[in-house]
């Protein structure tokens, strides 16, 4: 049989999203929540982060030890993830126990938040953000993300801040959850072999007293601010440069010209960073990448070196990206495009990565994309279309932040 989409929308304004295989020997469900960093103020900064960490907390009907093993003796294989714009909690599981999973899934999207529980978790989540901080990379990512998004809320920082997290409350974290996480602001998703009437029929009834709530998200553009900033630190031994230009959006078609052309510049293994930089050993890392917000984007562009190396390296990464369009070939992007449809193919191969597909696309699109449509959007990129991309989203001038040990010597753009 067929590979099918169906779809509804409940009287409580959730939406359930599917691709029922019934060929596939398992099946995956995850419920995605449009609520990130970007949907804070700033005094709640990394309340979406720690709340995903209090759903697994406990529920009226489970403790927190009993969400973990319920979850264990399905053999499910769960998690959840925070992002500037989207949490998701999902599972992966035989198709016997899809229904054990909804169960699972619907009780801790409505947790106790006790405030034992808060008080505990908070400190995780402070030693998290210690951890982060020890990491040279994301020190300079989280600081060119401020400085280019300014006070647009895409600069938040995912975990928050020391100072946000301390000041936070359980009431505010309830508040926000009241909002945020009303069914009218989720997609429930679905793939592989599933029932699909029965599970509509399980989620209506375990989300029956969900209320609906007026919520939106801010869509006032960005202001992007072009800087040049150098940090130092005494514990870092590497040179670090992290970059920010602005890009086409998740709902601009050009997105997957974007990926093409980020992968044909800054792909880990074959690119033109790779063979210019990393293939003769003159940096340890060079990357370009492509990231699609909701209305907005952002290309990231990542070195890492020696600091004897930095002026060289810089160099050389300014080179590759100021001339992007210089000697655009057919096969250069032929090649980029199939090991990107090979990629993308493998992901969607398992129907955990098809229910992560079908509830971002409902997410950021309100539309269904089969695999086979985003395969062919992919492989018809051309030379033109990325000549025409460059056009409109120049990789320079570039907003930068520099990370290097304090008394290594810097370089200018």
């Amino acid at each position: 049989m067929p590979v099918e989409f169906k779809h509804t929308t409940l009287d409580n304004g959730l939406t359930i999203v599917a691709e029922v295989n019934p060929n596939a020997h398992t099946a995956a469900t995850g419920f995605f929540v449009k609520a990130g960093s970007r949907d804070e103020v700033t005094e709640l900064m990394g309340v979406s982060h720690f709340l995903e960490h209090m759903m697994f907390k406990g529920t009226e009907r489970r403790t927190a030890a009993e969400v973990n093993r319920d979850f264990d003796r399905i053999g499910a294989n769960y998690n959840a993830s925070t992002s500037q714009e989207v949490t998701n909690y999902y599972a992966h599981v035989l198709p016997e126990y899809l229904g054990d999973a909804l169960d699972l899934l619907t009780d801790i999207l409505r947790p106790t938040l006790r405030g034992d529980d808060f008080d505990m978790e908070k400190n995780v989540i402070l030693e998290e953000i210690g951890m982060y901080e020890d990491r040279p990379f994301w020190v300079a990512y989280e600081q060119v993300m401020e400085r280019y998004f300014g006070p647009h809320p895409l600069g938040h920082r995912v975990l928050g801040t020391n100072d946000s997290i301390t000041k936070l409350t359980r009431n505010q974290m309830m508040g926000y959850f009241n909002t945020r996480y009303s069914p009218n602001n989720m997609v429930a998703s679905l793939a592989g072999r599933v029932d699909f009437d029965r599970c509509v029929d399980q989620i209506a009834k375990a989300t029956e007293s969900w209320t609906p709530a007026e919520v939106s998200r801010n869509y006032r553009p960005p202001q992007p601010v072009i800087s040049d900033h150098h940090l130092t630190r005494s514990s870092t031994n590497m040179h670090y440069l992290v970059a920010l230009t602005d890009a086409p959006s998740a709902q601009d078609d050009r997105r997957y010209a974007a990926a093409v052309l980020a992968n044909v510049l800054g792909d880990s293994d074959g690119s033109r960073l790779y063979w210019k930089l990393i293939d003769p050993g003159i940096a340890d890392e060079a990357e370009l990448s492509h990231h699609s917000f909701d209305q907005t984007g952002v290309n990231l562009m990542y070195l890492s070196c020696s600091p004897s190396q930095a002026e060289r390296a810089e160099t050389i990464f300014d080179e590759v990206l100021t001339g992007a369009g210089d000697n655009l070939t057919a096969e250069e992007v032929e090649r980029a495009t199939r090991k990107m449809a090979m990629d993308l193919t493998l992901q969607n191969e398992r129907p955990a990565g098809r229910m992560m597909a079908l509830g971002a696309q409902w997410l950021y699109l309100n539309k269904y994309l089969p695999l086979a449509d985003e395969l062919q959007r992919l492989t018809a990129v051309s030379v033109d279309d990325l000549q025409s991309l460059l056009t409109a989203y120049p990789l320079s001038p570039r907003a930068a932040v520099r990370l290097s040990p304090a008394a290594a010597p810097t370089s200018a753009q």
